[in-house]
């Protein structure tokens, strides 16, 4: 028998809840993120330097595009280093409540996900570990899955790649149980 999506209310918002309960105490509790991000040998000068900057993401040496790049002068500039790509966030409070709104509604819409994958799939009374394998890996994939780009592409360190696939696994975890638990 076919499962309505909208016979999955439940186990899509109280998934987007642990998910999101979850990420709180991985990020606030748990001190293992704390290494992602180090200090510049310099900071002061940084920041001064950097004062004044708009808000965005910038790259240095900077090219607009690949003839830029190919530019002897910018080879140069990028072999002699430093080479950087730096986010600057908008300065004052540091009040996240944009971002959890941001987080809670992207937790939402991957539930959404897993649960159309769910529900194109599997059959209404489909054994628990099934629905568990379906959404806990349909899960993974969207939590962790871009994950490892940030390091081949980015820089990213590896270390900081493998705690969020980590954490990705957690949250897909929660949310396979929570599926598995409420299937219809």
């Amino acid at each position: 028998m076919i499962v309505e999506l909208t016979a999955l209310w439940l186990p899509i918002l109280f998934s987007a809840i642990a998910v999101f309960i979850a990420s709180s105490l991985l990020w606030t509790v748990v001190p293992w993120h704390n290494s992602d991000w180090q200090k510049l040998p310099n900071e002061e000068a940084a920041r001064q330097a950097l004062s004044g900057t708009p808000p965005g993401d910038y790259n240095l040496p900077h090219a607009a595009d690949g003839k830029a790049r190919r530019s002897a002068d910018w080879q140069a500039k990028y072999r002699e280093g430093p080479a950087a790509m730096l986010t600057v966030l908008p300065h004052g409070s540091m009040a996240m409540g944009k971002q959890f709104v941001q987080w809670i509604l992207y937790c939402l819409v991957i539930s959404l996900v897993v649960a159309y994958v769910a529900a194109a799939t599997l059959d209404a009374g489909t054994d628990y570990l099934k629905v568990f394998q379906v959404t806990g890996t349909t899960a993974w994939l969207a939590y962790a899955g871009a994950a490892a780009p940030g390091s081949i592409w980015f820089g990213h360190g590896w270390g900081r790649t493998f705690k969020d696939t980590v954490d990705g696994l957690v949250y897909a975890l929660l949310t396979a149980g929570i599926f598995g638990w409420l299937w219809p």
